[in-house]
């Protein structure tokens, strides 16, 4: 057999997708702070650096499932998506009405309108019109959908970024 040399700056292997454990590792890369104890045991933490979600009707899931691979993989559903405010703190992402209007991440207006979003996404049906609210989905951007919607900065990047997982903006067009 041969021998292979890996060599990397990083103590940890992966690049710029690797999962980071322990948590100080994290805080370490990007030169803040180490974590108190209210964070518990920093090896009882693995922060992927990329989000890796698999979309639960997506084309990888039917292709491992018609393979049999997932024979040999583990599926779980997420609880929830985190993001870092710009206070600094850690929130969770709202992904219904009671969660919109309870976040941390938006001021008083931004919650009930964001609410409204996530109602009216809830009752969207493409195959009835009654539920589009004059909103054509085929004649629409989602820009288009956000202005109508009055959805303000902070909503319609969590809308984007944090729940639809797009890395830059160009969706809204």
């Amino acid at each position: 057999g041969k021998k292979v040399l890996h060599m990397d700056r990083n103590k940890y292997y992966g690049g710029e997708s690797a999962s980071l454990t322990p948590l100080e590792d994290l805080f370490t890369k990007f030169s803040v702070p180490a974590p108190d104890e209210s964070y518990g045991r920093g090896r009882d933490w693995n922060v992927d650096l990329i989000p890796k979600f698999l979309m639960a009707n997506g084309q990888l899931v039917k292709l491992l499932v018609h393979t049999g691979v997932t024979r040999y993989l583990e599926f779980k559903s997420i609880e929830g998506s985190y993001v870092m405010g710009k206070s600094g703190k850690i929130s969770k992402v709202p992904a219904d009405e009671k969660e919109a209007l309870t976040s941390d991440l938006m001021g008083l207006f931004e919650k009930r309108r964001f609410k409204n979003f996530l109602v009216f996404v809830q009752d969207f049906n493409e195959e009835d019109p009654k539920t589009w609210k004059e909103v054509d989905p085929t004649k629409t951007t989602t820009d288009e959908v956000y202005k109508k919607l009055v959805l303000m900065r902070t909503p319609v990047i969590l809308v984007g970024h944090a729940l639809a997982l797009y890395r830059d903006d160009d969706y809204r067009s």
